[in-house]
């Protein structure tokens, strides 16, 4: 059985490959139910746009995780989601290539938008809960890694807002979004979270500003999972309140330290998507050679954060980063293990955007 107390992370540019490779290194197979056990997949679609806007989840990643499961003989297989309110769940299936998956795997896609529901009360509070996420034996939820406008960041515990109904979104607002996403997760219970973190948001849950990752983490604690990645994008964990909440009531226990990954591999993989013209207003000051994903990508987030703090306003210190910059000595600031000969760096291969905006902001009153 997989540890829950563990996050597991790979890094790469293949979502399909990535993916496979991870769930058979944890021999995912032994967490299963029995073969006729319904398996339920819940992305995040959460509009009609491809993955690559940072906004919802990655098809190849879901293709990896079908043909995983088909390969150990489970075929009872169904995709679940239901968009936000803006949005059909219907186009979102065929926009994201979600029809394509459905037909050449034969796998039912549920609107969930269109299904029935019912009440359920935790703790004196009642939430209205789809009827088809409730008869899933095995729920696999598949988040991504991103921003969002309200809440900050948006992963496993807030990716089940798309298993209730519609009216039931607009009610979570008028509740203050915290506290309902945390009882949520008392009411749907999620088996295994597998975090698309190859292509997510800087700061917007409907993507428009990209950031390349290239990291898929899995675990089965959400509280665990959202307390990592909130580190990731350079938060605190009281910044996100529904982590915080989640933990209260008992969903799951936050991050410790590093103890609880399990790093299966280093990223060596470039960037390859462009920059939007945020992100290189953001970058502006960075000195990048062979930069890999997935430490950019963290230090993308962390300048993100800092410019919203004010601590780039009139800077101008040179901030290197890349596997270019290894074995040189130089003046300024570094960020990465490739550039621990500078004068000011700060180690981590790659390093969380949390550590980063720690570092900087001590970094950039010297430079």
């Amino acid at each position: 059985m997989m540890n829950a107390n563990l996050l597991y992370v790979m890094y790469g540019d293949n979502p399909k490959s990535i993916v496979k490779r991870i769930l058979s290194e944890i021999d995912l197979e032994k967490d299963l139910p029995s073969k006729d056990s319904l398996i339920g997949i819940k992305p995040n679609l959460v509009l009609a746009k491809p993955s690559t806007s940072g906004a919802t989840t990655c098809p190849e990643l879901v293709e990896g995780l079908i043909e995983y499961l088909k390969s150990k003989g489970y075929n009872n297989i169904a995709i679940m989601e239901g968009s936000w309110i803006g949005d059909r769940t219907q186009s979102a299936f065929k926009v994201c290539g979600y029809e394509d998956l459905s037909k050449r795997y034969n796998i039912p896609l549920v609107d969930l938008q269109k299904d029935s529901y019912k009440d359920y009360e935790v703790d004196g509070i009642t939430l209205s809960v789809c009827d088809r996420i409730m008869e899933v034996d095995y729920l696999i939820n598949m988040p991504v890694l991103k921003g969002h406008c309200q809440t900050n960041i948006t992963c496993a515990l807030k990716n089940l807002k798309g298993c209730i109904p519609n009216q039931e979104k607009r009610r979570f607002h008028t509740m203050g979004l915290h506290k309902p996403i945390a009882y949520l997760n008392r009411v749907i219970k999620q088996d295994l979270i597998i975090v698309d973190g190859i292509i997510g948001d800087l700061n917007f849950e409907e993507g428009g500003n990209p950031v390349q990752m290239n990291r898929v983490i899995v675990g089965k604690d959400p509280v665990l999972v959202d307390s990592y990645v909130a580190q990731l994008l350079g938060y605190d964990i009281g910044d996100i309140p529904y982590i915080e909440m989640a933990e209260e009531i008992g969903v799951g226990k936050r991050i410790s330290s590093d103890d609880n990954i399990r790093e299966l591999n280093k990223d060596s993989s470039p960037m390859t998507i462009p920059k939007t013209r945020l992100v290189k207003e953001l970058t502006k000051n960075v000195e990048e050679d062979m930069a890999c994903s997935a430490c950019y990508g963290s230090l993308i987030h962390a300048l993100d954060r800092l410019n919203d703090l004010g601590y780039l306003h009139n800077c101008h210190a040179k901030i290197h980063i890349g596997q270019g910059f290894k074995g040189k000595e130089g003046k300024g600031i570094g960020i990465g293990s490739c550039t621990k000969a500078f004068e000011k760096s700060l180690s981590g291969c790659p390093p969380k955007a949390k550590d980063i905006i720690d570092f900087l902001k001590e970094a950039l009153k010297v430079y």
